[in-house]
């Protein structure tokens, strides 16, 4: 009697033993697995750090369909921590982005000053010419940037390729008819016709990426085109080639801008980072423009031509690589910040970019403006500022 109570004594203690060590191990595992769900992925794209919380528990449950409500519980618990960490992640980049916004401003402003002098001082109008000059010294700094590898080299498909040709060509265009509008009227008309650029941006947008403006937006529109066609009736400079470049250059840079938005956001195998896809555009839009320049004003920038006029090669060559380096800066910047913000609002900051390149070359090369034609250009950028706070206002789709 004694030997068969000891051995259930015994039994018992060893059933306890073992489902006491069973709970130590189903615990240490719900730990550890909490543990592994505590960690949350991240998914760079250029420079933006996306927390995907729900797609990793989402993929990882139906990997592992036994985790526990606790795993669930814990990883749950600390997706409000990333949270606290993206918002403060948020401030630096506002930061960042508010100086790539000045610098982008100040870049244009002397690209502006210095391709204007360069266009004044040529004896006849070249703009296929200086295009090219541009888009060369941009390929150059693309070149040392890729062989410093300071950027990675992108790794390009025959389909990319057929996707950003398009983009390069109306970049190219979109330059070559900037120059031209330069070299025919004013600096601040040029940018008073192109600050219109809001309505190709909501026609644009409607048409590719299927953006449907509400009726204020639309409303906000019309102070914009009256006020460009008031300036333009008082323009001292007015002229017909400048004034139809400048609205040639506006549709052609918004499609740029619109259609380079959704390679941005493209699929992960298609995807290609802001500061790369720029640097293809500029590379390839440097090629295209070379058969354009020889077949629309041959060899005529040859350095016999420039002698034979009498100009200043030094200070024209000085101010030509200035002209050039800003462009590509200021190219660069905005493809930059176009990553980070939507063509909607790119437009909106590029407007704004206006009023001070505007009041600028006002001062610089002392314009005479009418009190009329001042009216035109406060009205339309009036129009662009109601139409950044509607934008702003406006619900998002959900």
């Amino acid at each position: 009697m004694q030997r068969a109570a000891a051995s259930l004594a015994s039994s018992r203690s060893a059933a306890a033993w073992a489902c006491s060590s069973t709970s130590r191990h189903a615990i240490a595992s719900c730990s550890a697995t909490a543990r592994r769900d505590a960690v949350v992925p991240l998914r760079i794209r250029g420079q933006q750090k996306v927390p995907l919380h729900s797609m990793s528990l989402s993929l990882l449950s139906r990997r592992r369909p036994a985790r526990t409500a606790k795993a669930a519980a814990a990883a749950a618990e600390l997706a409000p921590a990333s949270d606290e960490v993206a918002a403060g992640g948020g401030i630096a980049g506002t930061v960042q982005l508010g100086a790539m916004i000045v610098a982008w401003y100040l870049l244009n402003i002397y690209f502006n000053i210095y391709n204007k002098q360069v266009l004044q001082m040529l004896p006849l109008p070249l703009p296929y010419t200086i295009t090219a000059f541009q888009l060369a010294f941009g390929s150059l700094v693309i070149f040392f940037m890729w062989a410093t590898k300071l950027h990675p080299v992108p790794k390009l498909s025959a389909a990319q390729l057929a996707k950003i040709a398009p983009l390069a060509a109306g970049h190219m265009l979109g330059t070559v008819f900037t120059n031209m509008s330069l070299g025919k009227v004013a600096v601040s008309f040029t940018h008073t016709v192109k600050a219109s650029e809001p309505f190709f941006t909501v026609l644009l947008s409607a048409f590719f990426l299927g953006e449907v403006p509400s009726p204020l937006v639309l409303g906000s529109l019309v102070p914009i085109v009256g006020g460009v066609a008031l300036a333009s009736l008082t323009e001292v400079s007015f002229n017909w080639v400048g004034f139809w470049s400048a609205m040639a250059s506006n549709l052609l840079n918004q499609t740029r801008n619109v259609l380079s938005k959704r390679l941005l956001g493209g699929e992960e195998e298609e995807f290609m980072d802001d500061i790369n896809l720029f640097s293809v555009i500029t590379v390839l839009s440097f090629l295209l423009s070379l058969p354009l320049m020889i077949f629309a004003e041959g060899v005529s920038f040859s350095p016999a031509f420039l002698q034979s006029t009498g100009l200043n090669l030094q200070e024209l060559c000085v101010r030509a690589a200035l002209a050039g380096l800003c462009f590509h800066g200021y190219q660069k910047l905005s493809y930059m910040i176009l990553a980070r913000v939507s063509p909607v609002t790119h437009s909106v900051a590029n407007c704004v970019k206006r009023v001070v390149v505007i009041v600028s070359s006002v001062l610089f090369f002392r314009t005479p403006i009418s009190p009329v034609n001042a009216l035109g250009t406060g009205a339309a950028l009036a129009g662009v500022y109601l139409y950044s706070r509607l934008k702003k206002t406006k619900p998002k789709s959900s």
